[in-house]
């Protein structure tokens, strides 16, 4: 309550609903941009589903050995 008070008393009653509608747009552009990157998440992980039954070398080299017999 006495949040509100200090608020009042910092801006006054004509800047409150300003100020309140200017939060709400900022709160609302947040929400869509989280929604955004969350749906590129999504598409993304639909795109390219990994395999983790494949093993692929990291560096594209191949480490082979080979033994001869005398």
């Amino acid at each position: 309550m006495l949040i509100l008070l200090v608020v009042l008393l910092l801006f006054g009653g004509r800047k409150i609903p300003e100020l309140m509608r200017g939060m709400g747009k900022g709160i609302r552009e947040f929400q869509d941009a989280k929604n955004n990157v969350h749906k590129e998440i999504e598409e993304g992980i639909a795109e390219n589903p990994r395999s983790t039954n494949s093993v692929t070398p990291t560096n594209g080299s191949v480490n082979t050995t080979t033994t001869t017999q005398p």
